[in-house]
């Protein structure tokens, strides 16, 4: 029997709601939808101006030309403003006082990407909109042929940028150089090259490891480029037109210039031995014997006789 009674109570408070609902849209369907009844909504995190609150008035009032509430389409109108490219997403519905609310959320650009000569922004999801001719939003800069399935991972790459203090302050741009990344940094005219962007965290840190230890005490425009996208390695390239360099350089070039001739001398050494080794395998054993021989005895009886006749006198002169 309880059962039963609650049942009765929920379908009886249904039936009230349908009952003041449907009186409610007869009573305000024929009213107009003013100014004053239109509230727009725009919520972000992070403050953005893509979307302008007198843009989406308009666009009501093109939706629904004779300003009745009976005569709005509020699916219609949602998607229409979900089409626009700088909406995250629309949340459009009517109170019971027959008020319009319209929730807007923004896209919130991560990185602005210059690619094949136009620039777009792109969201943490991955979603590319177009530029604002009226507001610019400040990010970073994005230049190369990035690929569309590398958006998400280059956005997060961006985030952990602006969330590490030291990371901010070096990195002010991310440049892509055939399949390899490369982070512009604020002082000197090197760059930070870290290849894919997998492992970005432990390649942040090697370089934040070589600015403390190493970098502090050099002369940024000594270096061109520096690489970490070699693990456990950190691989440095020299600014050709930094003057300090011009020794270092030099004697690189003669150790490169001497680099071919070592090769070749080592080569002929090779070719060599194996033809002096069949030359004495191939030569006979008596003509070895012989010239020796020859050349051997009247050295030896020259010497011998020069030593006879320098002890002779020695012999005597110790007798007397």
């Amino acid at each position: 029997m309880k059962n039963k009674y609650r049942i009765l109570k929920i379908a009886i408070t249904v039936i009230l709601l349908g009952v003041l609902l449907s009186f409610s849209l007869k009573k305000f369907s024929g009213q107009k939808i003013t100014d004053n009844k239109i509230s727009v909504k725009l919520s972000e995190k992070t403050p953005v101006y893509f979307v302008d609150e007198k843009d989406i008035r308009e666009i009501v009032k093109k939706e629904n030309p004779s300003g009745k509430v009976g005569d709005l389409n509020i699916p219609a109108l949602e998607k229409k403003i979900n089409a626009l490219p700088a909406v995250d997403s629309a949340n459009v519905y009517l109170n019971l006082n027959g008020k319009l609310n319209l929730d807007i959320k923004q896209r919130v650009p991560v990185f602005r990407l210059n690619k094949d000569g136009r620039d777009f922004y792109v969201d943490e999801k991955g979603v590319e909109f177009p530029i604002s001719k009226t507001y610019s939003h400040p990010c970073m800069l994005v230049t190369g042929n990035v690929k569309p399935d590398e958006y998400e991972k280059l956005a997060e790459l961006v985030g952990k940028i602006d969330k590490d203090d030291f990371s901010k302050k070096y990195f002010i741009g991310i440049s892509k150089d055939k399949d390899d990344y490369n982070l512009l940094t604020s002082e000197g005219n090197y760059k930070v090259e870290i290849g894919d962007l997998d492992n970005i965290e432990f390649k942040v840190k090697g370089f934040k490891a070589f600015v403390e230890k190493y970098l502090v005490y050099q002369d940024p425009q000594k270096y061109n480029m520096i690489s970490v996208k070699y693990q456990n390695q950190i691989v440095t390239t020299l600014n050709p037109y930094f003057k300090e360099n011009d020794s270092i350089l030099n004697a690189g070039r003669k150790e490169l210039a001497k680099a071919p001739t070592m090769v070749v001398a080592k080569r002929t050494e090779t070719k060599v031995k194996p033809t002096e080794i069949k030359k004495q395998s191939n030569s006979s054993k008596p003509k070895e014997s012989t010239k020796p021989k020859t050349k051997t005895k009247p050295k030896e009886t020259k010497k011998t006789s020069e030593k006879k006749a320098t002890t002779k006198p020695k012999g005597k002169v110790k007798i007397e």
